[in-house]
């Protein structure tokens, strides 16, 4: 499915959308619910993070964990907690091993949204959601699902 939105609230509201429709379909498996976030530099990623955020009932301010990595947060929902991770800054696998990935990974009842995924892909289970965004101008965006 692709989705084209004019501005920033449009793809916050988009994303809101999909953390509703992924709570609603989804089971709890044997491991943690992985979405990769895909897209260039000013893509819209962290936009999106924060619609989908939001979507799950976080209500804390979500920005983009580039310096700290990785942020946890509590939700109201049969997953226990949202972890939102920002690659971008990663040198090597190695580097993800230190975040305790492997932990979170493991663990059915945490649903991990990771921006610029791409740079761990090797670390991350098979079945996983994509979502891919780009940027056509300073305020459209183009979002594709698998």
């Amino acid at each position: 499915m692709n989705i084209t939105t004019q501005s920033a609230q449009e793809t916050r509201a988009v994303a809101h959308l999909f953390a509703r429709e992924v709570l609603a379909g989804l089971k709890i498996g044997k491991k943690a619910t992985v979405i990769a976030l895909s897209g260039l530099l000013g893509a819209g990623k962290t936009t999106f993070a924060q619609g989908f955020a939001r979507g799950l009932g976080v209500r804390e301010k979500i920005q983009s964990p580039t310096f700290v990595l990785v942020k946890e947060y509590k939700i109201p929902t049969s997953f226990k907690r949202f972890y939102h991770l920002d690659c971008y800054r990663l040198e090597s696998r190695k580097e993800a091993a230190t975040l305790g990935l492997k932990e979170i990974l493991a663990d059915p009842h945490n649903l991990v949204l990771i921006e610029w995924a791409e740079k761990i892909k090797k670390t991350l289970p098979k079945k996983i959601i994509t979502v891919r965004l780009s940027a056509r101008n300073e305020k459209t965006r183009n979002i594709s699902f698998n």
